[in-house]
């Protein structure tokens, strides 16, 4: 009786282990997807400066993006004049670029999705607001920290089996209300590539929210690539129409 006593504690530890494990890891999920969800909203219309930085020079750009749910998105150049109208579009899994200075439409094939978009460091995926994080990488919160007296969570994101990614490894910092404060880029020997960071947390388009990203290269001191809101709305919806080829090709302000 001892040994069936012994054995259905250990049984019962053991499936209690598991469903921790299960329930923590649907936790992170969830944070990771609320916290997406929060960043995009259901639609969105923003105009952003865009400086690069390095070294020996920088130049700005001003561009405007509209998104629609987590796989949608469209970002057109509309300053310098030299670069107006150059824009991408991503619609589900598919990106294209547009140059109206030779008035050509390229689609890029998956390799160059996460390739550096205008010579920044931002890549197209990261410019579309990819729900990659979401469907290709497994999450577990490791530590909380506190930021601004709220709670942070710190996320760390392993790719799935086949997923086609190209980072080793990806870790979040997330706050409580959702708010993204960093997202660090691993490569597959989990060396660190780059980080965005979110500064200047305030009010913009009704809800709170960084004004201002920084991608960070890890291994140069003096090249990143700012991302500085000018305008910024939330919407519940917006036309299947502005996600088109012919929209990518028409001149916006």
């Amino acid at each position: 009786m001892k040994k069936k006593a012994i054995v259905a504690l250990v049984l019962l530890l053991s499936s209690s282990v598991v469903l921790c494990a299960d329930t923590d890891a649907q936790d992170a999920h969830n944070l990771v997807e609320a916290a997406v969800n929060y960043y995009r909203g259901k639609a969105s219309i923003s105009t952003v400066d865009m400086t690069i930085h390095r070294p020996g020079w920088e130049r700005t750009m001003t561009m405007k993006a509209w998104t629609k749910g987590q796989k949608d998105s469209i970002f057109i150049i509309i300053a310098p004049p030299k670069d107006r109208g150059n824009g991408t579009l991503k619609r589900g899994e598919e990106m294209w670029t547009y140059n109206p200075k030779v008035n050509r439409v390229i689609k890029l094939p998956p390799s160059m999705i996460s390739q550096s978009w205008m010579g920044s460091d931002f890549s197209n995926n990261d410019l579309a607001k990819s729900d990659s994080i979401i469907a290709d990488y497994t999450h577990k919160i490791t530590e909380t920290e506190t930021h601004d007296g709220k709670k942070v969570y710190v996320v760390k994101s392993m790719p799935k089996p086949e997923a086609p990614v190209v980072w080793g490894m990806q870790k979040l910092r997330i706050r409580e209300d959702h708010v993204f404060l960093s997202q660090a880029f691993y490569d597959e020997d989990f060396e660190l590539v780059k980080i965005m960071t979110g500064h200047q947390i305030q009010m913009l388009g009704g809800k709170l929210f960084p004004k201002v990203w920084k991608m960070q290269k890890a291994d140069v001191k003096d090249e990143y690539t700012l991302l500085s809101y000018k305008e910024l709305a939330f919407k519940q919806d917006l036309p299947d129409r502005l996600f088109t080829l012919s929209s990518l090709k028409a001149s916006r302000r």
